[in-house]
């Protein structure tokens, strides 16, 4: 028998070694596999019984702490999975995030409250959600402290324009400009100074501090200036009292479902009540 050419003995030797290197790598990968899973399988395998152990001996405290300790493990595990698989979002998933929003949906809004939120909505460019929930709240905050909803709606345009976190100069933080430094303490029952920055509680704690306005002095047109910071009865407070007392009438006006538009300027002076007033009826088509 005729022993094969030398090409054919080359051909064969190099399959035999592509089959050995690919042999190779298959045992590798499998075993790395096998490896991987087992290390989990054991981690979480050793999780359980210690958990197991100290559910079924332990105190409560320890219970507690041995849970969280479990989803904390758990939730990482499945962050450097989703991190591994190029997903972002999954990683950083809050399925309870939404809770976190400052949110209404109109429809559940009553017909007056819908036709200021939409009002406010247009004409402060803000989005119709969180001005649902606002404008929500003001009704029920106005029936509690006996001010007018719309007087708090018109604090609050003066105020910030509906920016929940801007800042002045002085330090008058969120949605009512709230003196955070001097009324640390009412944000204490919300958890602390940074819940000036919650849209709702700036609101509520704002509401208290125009309601202590107005009751240490005397009417509504005093308040609004104690709000503003005027020290003194009937001083100065450049026009402040009188632009909210406007934007007051021109948000009852479109509560009544009266037509106003969004761009209105309130007259500031000794007549700007009447002035607010003449608008008013002007757009009415009276």
């Amino acid at each position: 028998m005729n022993a094969p050419p030398d090409s054919a003995l080359r051909r064969m030797a190099l399959r035999l070694a592509q089959l050995r290197d690919g042999l190779a790598v298959f045992t590798r990968d499998v075993g790395h596999g096998l490896l991987d899973v087992s290390h989990n399988t054991l981690a979480l395998l050793g999780l359980t019984v210690v958990a197991a152990l100290i559910f079924m001996g332990g105190t409560e405290d320890m219970r507690n702490r041995v849970e969280s300790l479990a989803l904390g493990w758990l939730q990482d595990r499945l962050e450097q999975r989703a991190e591994q698989d190029g997903n972002l979002l999954s990683a950083l998933a809050e399925p309870q995030a939404s809770k976190r929003a400052t949110a209404l949906e109109p429809e559940r809004l009553t017909r007056e409250q819908a036709a200021v939120a939409a009002w406010l909505s247009k004409r402060y460019r803000v989005a119709m959600e969180p001005v649902s929930r606002l404008v929500h709240e003001s009704w029920s905050l106005g029936s509690r402290s006996k001010l007018e909803p719309t007087v708090i709606l018109a604090v609050v345009a003066m105020e910030s324009s509906f920016n929940p976190f801007a800042q002045s100069p002085m330090g008058a933080q969120g949605l009512m400009q709230v003196m955070t430094r001097v009324h640390d303490d009412k944000y204490q029952a919300f958890g602390g100074a940074h819940a000036a920055f919650d849209p709702v509680t700036n609101l509520r704690v704002g509401v208290q501090v125009l309601r202590d306005c107005v009751s240490r002095n005397g009417g509504l047109e005093e308040g609004l200036r104690c709000y503003v910071g005027v020290t003194h009865p009937g001083g100065d407070d450049n026009g402040y009292t009188q632009k909210v007392l406007a934007e007051h009438r021109a948000l009852q006006q479109v509560a009544q479902g009266k037509s106003m538009p969004h761009n209105l300027v309130h007259p500031v002076g000794t007549n700007a009540a009447a002035a607010a007033t003449k608008v008013a009826l002007v757009q009415d088509g009276r």
